[in-house]
């Protein structure tokens, strides 16, 4: 029997969502807080939630992250009292069925519940499990889970793809899994730099030319538009193209022919695209320097990749992948790294995304020569400033914060038979004590609180022997 869970506060709703699944004869659960609501979802399995955002313990929305990464999600049809356009974007970024406003009609709730329940069944029987080849991607983020899902869409047709993401976050990388995982796997993966070509030469470089069609011709060149024939043609920094050329490609990309320069026939090139830009296409349409029917040709499919300082799990996994590496290209024993090295990496913002990450483990690997451990020395100056001056302005913002009289009083001055260690380690569990103490549970409070990151919060709370409360 299909099932649904509702988290809200209020009881009416709970109640009348419960009467309506009886009358579908379906199955249903409900809660009236966030943390009841979620280890109800750890506990069953269903196949749609209806989710309040204002809950009395938290925020809804929040939690998405959190209930796509569980063994088979259900669909999320968010019901709120308070329609936020933010809010509303948010939640369809994270993959909700749908996001309705109370008192929303019984008939539209009924109708929105019936069309995800079928939506989830077809996806059931449509969607064989895909293996996917991954080389060079390393990562365990869930926030690059829908990235991956969409490798495997994008692989499994021939259609456009346009991937967006800020410098750095692997672009190109992507675009590689799609063409390796595609059907075309077997030809040519042909990478166009639409910053680097100049003007004068992009449609020779891209179509080739006849010899003696220009000065310095002095023989047929195949363009790179014909080399990806049968496989697949990468339009890099595709924002960067001349708005000369981009009806001229338009064509292109419709009718899969061009003509060289200098030439009188057309050429055919079955080509799949893909196209890579930092840029925002949409903003660059409204302001008139790039076409709008090509932007909507190219996305087709639309990959958008989150910049490192979203995903920061991925930051251990994709250091201990470069280090391993840099190892094996120096021809080095296998290096390890320190905590604090670790903490460093996790508390700067990485404007650089993982190039730069891949960058700075590159000179603090040189910079430890043939030590056996990576430690915070080796890091670059510029990147310890950063993270340390970071850390001291968020100290003296929390030290604003009234303080509650349940936290331990810190001694101005350390017991004189005490060594700085002991001291610091001590005021560092009294410190993580009275944030227990005060959040309970909440873990998401005690992170912005003491400013520390998720994975160097839970190192310090098991250096001190201690634990989130059950």
């Amino acid at each position: 029997m299909k099932s649904v869970c509702i988290i809200d506060d209020d009881p009416e709703v709970r109640d009348t969502i419960i009467s309506l699944t009886r009358k579908l004869r379906l199955s249903s659960d409900a809660a009236g807080t966030l943390a009841s609501g979620m280890e109800l979802l750890a506990r069953e399995s269903f196949d749609v939630l209806f989710l309040d955002v204002r809950l009395p313990d938290g925020n809804g929305l929040a939690a998405l992250a959190e209930i796509k990464r569980l063994p088979d999600a259900p669909e999320v049809i968010i019901l709120t009292g308070m329609g936020d356009p933010d809010g509303a974007e948010l939640a369809i970024q994270e993959g909700v069925w749908d996001y309705l406003v109370k008192p929303s009609p019984l008939k539209q709730i009924m109708l929105t519940l019936k069309r995800a329940l079928r939506y989830r069944e077809e996806r059931r029987c449509d969607r064989a499990p895909v293996s996917l080849s991954l080389p060079g991607c390393v990562t365990v983020s869930p926030r690059m889970q829908p990235c991956l899902d969409q490798v495997a869409h994008a692989a499994w047709s021939s259609a456009a793809v346009l991937v967006t993401g800020e410098t750095g976050t692997g672009k190109e990388l992507f675009a590689r899994l799609i063409h390796t995982n595609s059907s075309r796997s077997k030809g040519a993966f042909v990478t166009v730099d639409c910053a680097s070509i100049t003007e004068t030469l992009v449609e020779s470089t891209l179509f080739g030319h006849k010899k003696g069609a220009f000065t310095g011709a002095d023989a047929d060149r195949v363009g790179l538009v014909q080399l990806a024939d049968g496989g697949t043609l990468f339009l890099d920094e595709v924002g960067e193209m001349p708005m000369s050329l981009q009806k001229t490609f338009l064509r292109v990309l419709h009718e899969k022919t061009f003509r060289p320069v200098g030439g009188i026939s057309e050429v055919k090139s079955d080509f799949r695209l893909v196209a890579a830009t930092n840029r925002d296409l949409e903003a660059m349409v409204e302001s008139g320097q790039f076409r709008r029917d090509l932007y909507f040709r190219l996305k087709t499919i639309e990959l958008a990749l989150p910049p490192l300082r979203s995903r920061a799990e991925d930051i251990k996994p994709l250091t201990l992948s470069f280090v391993d590496g840099l190892c094996a290209e120096y021809g080095l024993p296998q290096k390890g790294f320190d905590a604090e090295f670790l903490a460093m990496l996790e508390a700067y913002d990485w404007p650089g995304n993982v190039r730069e990450l891949r960058s700075v483990v590159e000179r603090a690997f040189l910079a430890s020569g043939r030590e056996k451990t990576l430690y915070s020395m080796h890091l670059p100056q510029d990147l310890r400033i950063k993270v340390t001056k970071s850390t001291l302005e968020k100290g003296m913002q929390g030290s604003d914060r009234p303080q509650s009289p349940s936290w331990p009083d810190v001694p101005t001055a350390p017991p004189v038979r005490q060594t700085l260690k002991e001291y610091k380690e001590s005021m560092e569990r009294r410190y993580l004590e009275g944030l227990l103490r005060e959040h309970g549970r909440d873990v998401a409070a005690m992170i912005d609180i003491s400013g520390l990151s998720r994975s160097h919060f839970y190192a310090l709370l098991k250096k001190s022997n201690l634990a989130i409360p059950d």
